[in-house]
Formats: C-alpha cells, sequence, structure tokens
C-alpha cells in the first residue's frame, strides 16, 4: 500500500477539527475561544507574542488581539523582561494554568475516545509514527527509545 502525503495531511487536518468541534463547549465553558486557547497552551513554551505567533503559525496582530483577551480574562499576564527591559514576557496566571490544564484534559479525553478506534497493537505504531513525522527534517536520529537506530543524511 502506498501512501499518499497528502491524503495522510488531509486526514491529520480532519482529525484535529473533529476533535477540536467536540470541545467547543468545553473550552467555552472555560471562557476560551479555539484560537485563545492554542495560544495560552503555548505561552510556557514561548513566552514572547512573535514566538507565540511564529510557533502557531498565526498573523502577529492575531496574538495581539488575543493576548489581550487573555489577559482581560485574568489567564495570563504581561511582566517586564528583566533580561530586556524593553520587553514583556507572557506568564500564565494560576487561573489560566487551570483553563489551560483543562481544556488540553478535554482535548485529550477526545482524542483518546477516537484513538479507541484504533487496534491496541497499531496504537504504539501510531504514536511512534505522529512523534517522528513531528521532527523537525534537520533531524539526523530518525528512531525513538526501544527502536533500532536509524541516521539518515541531511540534503541540503
Amino acid at each position: 500500500m502506498s501512501v499518499d502525503g497528502a491524503q495522510l495531511w488531509t486526514l491529520n487536518q480532519r482529525l484535529l477539527a473533529v476533535v477540536l468541534d467536540a470541545c467547543t463547549g468545553e473550552l467555552a465553558e472555560l471562557g476560551l475561544e479555539t484560537k485563545e486557547f492554542f495560544v495560552l497552551a503555548e505561552v510556557e513554551a514561548s513566552p514572547y507574542p512573535a514566538e507565540i505567533a511564529t510557533a502557531l503559525l498565526l498573523p502577529k496582530a492575531s496574538v495581539t488581539v488575543y493576548v489581550r483577551n487573555l489577559v482581560a480574562k485574568d489567564f495570563i499576564r504581561r511582566e517586564i523582561d528583566e533580561a530586556d527591559l524593553r520587553r514583556h514576557r507572557l506568564v500564565l496566571t494560576a487561573q489560566g494554568t487551570e483553563a489551560r490544564d483543562r481544556s488540553l484534559a478535554a482535548l485529550a479525553a477526545e482524542y483518546d475516545r477516537r484513538l479507541a478506534r484504533v487496534t491496541p497493537r497499531t496504537a504504539p505504531s501510531c504514536g511512534a509514527s505522529f512523534r517522528r513525522c513531528s521532527r523537525p527534517h534537520e533531524s539526523m536520529v530518525t528512531s525513538l527509545p526501544g527502536e533500532p537506530l536509524l541516521v539518515s543524511a541531511v540534503t541540503a
């Protein structure tokens, strides 16, 4: 069976959309719109709005609006960056951490419900494949712990 990359990408996007759609009500109960959730979930890994925009492939102006909304909802706060007093870093509040964690739990539960359709025998290989495909292409090592080590050449 050949693998059609475009079809896999489309199926992955469809799965993400179905999972998000199923969780929209729970996100709304927490006071979050879908894109606000993604921004909130990214704050710890990328504490600057420009980094969030890059990580989430969102326009900087949109991230500014989402950040402003999340600040107003007391989910995040802006702090002056001690390393560069001209910059503001974003920090999750306790309420923001709780909203993020509850949102992630809702998404994980819905995703797990979908994954239950995959046989227990194939589920680990699905997870390994997703992790492998999520790595930047520059990565030389393409195996995961417990798998044979595969090293590939990096092409320019």
